[in-house]
């Protein structure tokens, strides 16, 4: 089968690794030179914790497995299986981390509880004030800006992959895709993943589209000096993830406001390092748009400071900021939007944050449906 896939973000090569997979010869079309949207300005998480029971968990588990054994083939990725650590420090941080784990689905996820010494032996950066931690053993990392190029080679290595870079695509219909510079690809089969860019040829193909767009502020500091073992989150995560909901959650939600910038820009602390040292920290949730073409300072503050409070010393100079957007499903209880548009044709839009934990099942479950 000839499958044509447009969009060369995660989600986009994710569906180009399972058509290959299957036997089949790839055309990948990508407006950009390189995928510059949320595929590349995130924090290379494969977070399983805070998932929804259900479909959105029961995804997340899959495709970290498929990460793992993609890691292992294309080590170019930079999976590493590194777990989480969401680090609490009052009585009603604590009770919802405990409520949590006494749910049906918590050894599933993973999930077990650490003491302030068992959480510092496990991350011995963590020197700051902290009672305890939820340690999220499924939790996992890979490299977002480096695993895109390493997974195209890995499949331009079969030769049945064409990477074309640097063409936006015009028109779509059955058996065939057209780009901007008048070139025409024959196909059986084409998988529409342009992510957040919502308009164009995508609101032809889905005039109603159900999907929303969410802007995030992040950033990337200088190498920290010691290995931060696990990814790291403050317990205003719990408030952000679906996994958490309950009376312990509503309770620390009425007794314990967020600061109000963390309130103003929907904020928690999500820490991850690089495997160059770097911390990628991060971020805010921005739903209305139409969206600034800024970033603003006082996010970054609050975030040098909750971290410098964890690791119990400053945070390295920050080198780069950045602001992303992504597409999610207006129902966000929906994993993905997968729409057959055209005969032959699907769109395939709208994981939100799960994106990079999610993409690996999502394109398998294309696959499958797709028959390919």
């Amino acid at each position: 089968m000839r499958v044509t896939v447009v969009g060369a973000g995660v989600l986009g090569t994710m569906h180009a690794w399972h058509a290959i997979k299957r036997g089949h010869e790839v055309v990948h079309l990508e407006r950009e030179r390189e995928a510059r949207g949320a595929s590349v300005r995130n924090f290379g998480l494969v977070w399983v914790g805070g998932r929804a029971a259900g479909a959105e968990l029961d995804t997340a588990l899959r495709a970290r497995e498929l990460w793992e054994e993609i890691g292992a083939l294309v080590p170019g990725v930079g999976f590493r299986g590194n777990g989480s650590l969401t680090v609490v420090r009052t009585a009603a941080e604590e009770a919802v981390a405990r409520e949590v784990l006494d749910r049906p689905d918590a050894a599933e996820r993973g999930y077990s509880w650490l003491s302030a010494a068992r959480t510092r032996a496990l991350n011995p950066a963590l020197r700051g004030e902290l009672s305890g931690a939820l340690h999220c053993a499924k939790d996992a990392a890979v490299e977002s800006r480096a695993a895109l190029p390493a997974l195209r080679a890995h499949l331009a290595a079969t030769g049945r992959y064409a990477f074309v870079a640097g063409r936006e695509v015009r028109g779509v219909g059955p058996g065939v895709v057209r780009d901007d510079h008048g070139v025409s690809y024959g196909c059986d089969s084409v998988v529409v993943t342009t992510g957040a860019w919502l308009s164009g040829l995508v609101r032809e193909l889905a005039p109603q589209l159900p999907v929303r767009r969410v802007r995030l502020q992040m950033a990337q500091t200088d190498p920290l000096d010691e290995p931060l073992t696990t990814s790291v989150a403050d317990a205003d995560s719990f408030r952000y993830y679906p996994a958490y909901a309950g009376g312990a959650l509503d309770a620390l939600r009425e007794g314990t406001p967020q600061p109000p910038v963390a309130a103003a820009h929907r904020m928690q602390l999500l820490m991850v390092q690089r495997l160059d040292g770097g911390l990628t920290i991060g971020d805010t949730h921005e739903y209305d748009e139409a969206f600034a073409f800024d970033v603003t300072e006082e996010p970054y503050d609050h975030l040098r400071e909750r971290a410098a409070e964890l690791l119990g010393r400053p945070l390295p100079r920050i080198r780069r900021r950045w602001a992303g957007v992504y597409a999610q499903c207006a129902d966000t209880t929906r994993v993905v939007h997968r729409e057959q548009v055209l005969d032959g044709v699907w769109l395939v839009t709208g994981p939100g944050g799960r994106g990079m934990t999610c993409s690996p099942a999502i394109g398998e479950a294309t696959a499958h449906e797709i028959g390919w």
